[in-house]
């Protein structure tokens, strides 16, 4: 990589996280953090607002940007599959705001590079979820950002049914299938469940705020320290 390049990178990276540290920049840009180090000194005497130092971190001052990117063609080829394989396995509002910011990339890309990214010979059939799960999947998703608890009818891999009220925390693919993960109240507990399973599913007008012990990072701090034991986010 040129250094230019090398340093175009540090501000991209440095501008996309709250708080960069030089290790983190030398293992993505595959360099010492002696370089960066004096990478990011050079840039900050060009005027570049990095504030920070060596040994704690660094962060981008408000106020500053840089000129909009312009995809490579590999790069717009990579986003092309990415945005056709998505569009496959997410709800159908998601999927047309896939479309449409496909779209947009592809209008802004030089001719020869939106020609050879629209001919990319990969994809992916709407084949992947059945509508009743691409709808479920679109609630789920809206009820976890808007913070509303839910009221589903599920059944479980036997087939038993029941009834659970649910502060939804996150939706995650595992390439066949969606889950999501909830504090369920029935069980006092987090819970994994299978959207292709609820046979019903109501948004209810209560919202929830986060507790301590209920939370997505609790779930996830839970299963990091103990990565042996499903329990916290058990699939019924």
């Amino acid at each position: 990589m040129r250094r230019a390049d090398r340093l175009f990178q540090i501000v991209q990276l440095i501008r996309g996280r709250r708080l960069t540290t030089a290790a983190f920049l030398a293992q993505r840009l595959e360099v010492s953090d002696r370089t960066i180090y004096r990478d990011v000194a050079d840039l900050q005497r060009q005027g570049v607002p990095i504030e920070g130092e060596a040994g704690v971190g660094y962060r981008l001052g408000a106020g500053f940007d840089l000129p909009p990117l312009m995809f490579t063609q590999d790069e717009a080829a990579a986003l092309v599959a990415s945005a056709r394989m998505a569009q496959s396995w997410v709800d159908p509002a998601m999927a047309q705001d896939i479309r449409t910011a496909l779209g947009k990339i592809l209008s802004v890309l030089p001719p020869a590079a939106r020609v050879s990214a629209e001919s990319l010979a990969l994809f992916a059939p709407a084949l992947a979820l059945d509508d009743g799960t691409r709808a479920r999947l679109q609630t789920l998703r809206e009820a976890v950002q808007s913070r509303h608890k839910l009221r589903m009818d599920y059944h479980d891999v036997s087939g038993s049914p029941s009834q659970r009220i649910v502060r939804p925390l996150g939706c995650f693919y595992w390439g066949r299938v969606w889950t999501f993960s909830a504090w369920c109240e029935l069980r006092q507990d987090f819970r994994g469940f299978r959207i292709d399973r609820i046979d019903r599913i109501e948004v209810l007008p209560e919202r929830f705020r986060d507790e301590p012990g209920k939370t997505l990072a609790e779930m996830l701090r839970r299963l990091q320290e103990d990565p042996a034991n499903p329990e916290p986010s058990r699939l019924q």
